[in-house]
C-alpha cells in the first residue's frame, strides 16, 4: 500500500476514534409548569431542533413562580422565562437581567365575566366584587381598566382569589376576575359548562406588552449560544404553527400530565398567539409600558432602556 493512502486510512481510523463533540448544555428555568405558552421549547426539544444547534436543552419547571428570574440573576442557571412587567421591575430594583427574545409577544391577560351575570360591559363592575391573585401588578392593571370605563378601584371589591380564577367565578364569589389567560379561563369556563366574557387589557387603557420573555444574565449572556437557542425557537415555532394537529399530538407526550382537555383547547388558542420570529424586539413598546408602570407607582423610575434589552442578531 503506497505511504499517501496508508496515511489517508490511518486518519481516517483516528477521526472514527474521536468522541462526538459535546454538546452545550443549557438549564432553562420555566415562568410555571409545562403548557402550551410552551410549545416552542418543547417542539424545538421533541424534534430536535436543539441538538440541530449543538444544544443539549433541559426544560425545569420552578417549584416558585416568582424564583427563576432571581436564581438566572444570580447565576444559577443559564435562561428563565418570565413577563415584560415583572422584567421591567426587576430591573428597576437593579437585578442583571436581560431579555434576550420572547415566545408570546402580546398579553395574555384579560378581566373576565360570566356570559349570564349582570356585567355586560366594565362600567358594570362598579359596586361589585373583582378577584385578583398577584398584587400590585393586576391591581394596576385593572385600575387603568376600570379608568378607561369612568370608575376608579375605589368603585370596585378586591378579593383574593389565590390563583383560582375560576372557582372563584363559578361559584359566584366575585363578578370578575382580572389575570385571566385568554387561552386558558374562557376554556376552562367551557369544561365546566359555563360561558365567559372577556375584556382585553391592551384594548381598555393598558399598554401592549410582551406576555412571555426569556432572560439571561447580564454581565454572562453568551450571544452566540443565545443566538441558537433563538434559530431553534424560530424553525420550531414556524413548524408547530404549519401543523398544529401533528405539533400537539408531539407536545401532549412530553408529559404525563399534558394530555388533557383543558390543554387541548388552550393549545387551538395559544398556537396564533406564538412569536413568530423570538428575537424581534419592539424597543418602542418597552419604553411606553415603563411609562404606565411609573404612572402606576410600580416602579419609580424607569432603567435605561439598554440595561435590559438585548438584541440577539
Amino acid at each position: 500500500m503506497p505511504f499517501v493512502t496508508r496515511l489517508i486510512a490511518v486518519l481516517a481510523l483516528c477521526c472514527l476514534a474521536l468522541p462526538a463533540s459535546a454538546q452545550d448544555k443549557v438549564r432553562i428555568l420555566l415562568d410555571w409548569f409545562v403548557n402550551p405558552d410552551h410549545a416552542a421549547l418543547v417542539i424545538a426539544k421533541q424534534r430536535g431542533l436543539f441538538g440541530k444547534q449543538g444544544l443539549d436543552v433541559e426544560l425545569i419547571a420552578p417549584a416558585d413562580p416568582n424564583a427563576p428570574p432571581k436564581l438566572v440573576a444570580a447565576g444559577q442557571a443559564d435562561y428563565a422565562l418570565s413577563y415584560q412587567p415583572t422584567l421591567q421591575m426587576l430591573a428597576a430594583e437593579g437585578l442583571p437581567l436581560v431579555r434576550v427574545g420572547v415566545l408570546v409577544a402580546q398579553p395574555l391577560n384579560s378581566l373576565v365575566a360570566l356570559e349570564d351575570s349582570p356585567v355586560k360591559t366594565i362600567a358594570d363592575f362598579k359596586g361589585r366584587k373583582i378577584g385578583f391573585s398577584v398584587s400590585g401588578f393586576e391591581e394596576a392593571v385593572l385600575g387603568a381598566m376600570l379608568e378607561s370605563a369612568g370608575l376608579t378601584l375605589k368603585d370596585v371589591t378586591l378579593v383574593n382569589v389565590n390563583f383560582a380564577l375560576t372557582t372563584a367565578l363559578m361559584s359566584r364569589q366575585v363578578d370578575g376576575v382580572i389575570g385571566a389567560f385568554r387561552n386558558f379561563e374562557l376554556n376552562d369556563l367551557e369544561l365546566n359548562k359555563a360561558k365567559g366574557r372577556m375584556w382585553l387589557v391592551e384594548k381598555h387603557g393598558v399598554p401592549a406588552y410582551d406576555e412571555l420573555v426569556i432572560l439571561a444574565k447580564r454581565e454572562t449572556v453568551d450571544a452566540a449560544r443565545t443566538k441558537k437557542l433563538l434559530a431553534a425557537l424560530a424553525e420550531a415555532t414556524t413548524w408547530l404553527t404549519a401543523n398544529p394537529t401533528e405539533a400537539w399530538a408531539s407536545f401532549s407526550k412530553y408529559g404525563k400530565d399534558l394530555d388533557n382537555d383543558l390543554n387541548r383547547m388552550a393549545w387551538k388558542d395559544t398556537v396564533p398567539l406564538l412569536a413568530p420570529d423570538p428575537a424581534a424586539l419592539d424597543r418602542a413598546r418597552y419604553a411606553t409600558f415603563a411609562e404606565f408602570l411609573v404612572k402606576r407607582g410600580l416602579i419609580r423610575q424607569a432603567p435605561p432602556l439598554d440595561s435590559y434589552l438585548r438584541e440577539i442578531k
